[in-house]
């Protein structure tokens, strides 16, 4: 991919790296429940202009000693913490290892600072924030501005729940398979692609 399609990207959001993310978790509660999954996706402008996802990344992690594992959560992600087929990882390990991966992605990019881009964001920015306070790592991403499909979603969709929202997009979305971290951050990737594409379709957007 040529410089100018990446100083396109750079410029469509002012210098953000838009990385989708999603996380699956043992409750609501950013400092007491455990993170549990993390997935995240990058995009890319393509040849002719419209934003596209690009790489995926996912990991499983351990909770944190002394994390509160809320049974009503578990059973609705269906994930089961100790399984060793999880294989799981130090939450620790994986925040650095994926940060190290946004890092060398955003400088390809030629963007300044990672920007969170998540369905209902504030919730999964919250648990990346306290994961990185748990374990005295600098995160890449913005500490407040985020870019919420939920709420793109409403203004472009009139809906804000993700599997109406790609229904009403024609995108596809199956609900056995909701509820995983990679599952649901790839189709919110889809989704903000499709958005961000439609509005530069009906011209909303110039490059300056």
């Amino acid at each position: 991919m040529n410089d100018n399609i990446n100083d396109s990207l750079a410029k469509r959001f002012r210098g953000f790296f838009p990385v989708i993310i999603d996380v699956e978790t043992s409750g609501f509660d950013a400092k007491t429940n455990a993170l549990l999954e993390i997935a995240a996706v990058t995009v890319e402008m393509n040849k002719h202009g419209f934003l596209q996802p690009k790489q995926s990344l996912f990991y499983a992690t351990l909770p944190f000693e002394g994390a509160k594992l809320d049974p009503a959560s578990l059973a609705f992600t269906g994930i089961i913490p100790d399984h060793p087929f999880r294989m799981a990882i130090d939450e620790k390990k994986a925040l650095t290892e994926l940060f190290s991966a946004l890092k060398k992605e955003m400088k390809l990019a030629h963007c300044k600072r990672c920007v969170l881009v998540g369905h209902n964001a504030a919730f999964d920015l919250s648990f990346v924030a306290a994961a990185c306070e748990r374990n005295h790592i600098k995160s890449v991403f913005h500490p407040f501005t985020t870019f919420d499909t939920a709420a793109l979603s409403a203004l472009a969709l009139g809906e804000t729940v993700l599997a109406t929202a790609l229904e009403r997009a024609n995108l596809a979305f199956d609900n056995k398979q909701a509820h995983s971290a990679l599952y649901d951050a790839e189709r919110t990737a889809e989704l903000f692609c499709f958005i961000v594409n439609r509005w530069q379709e009906l011209g909303g957007w110039k490059e300056v």
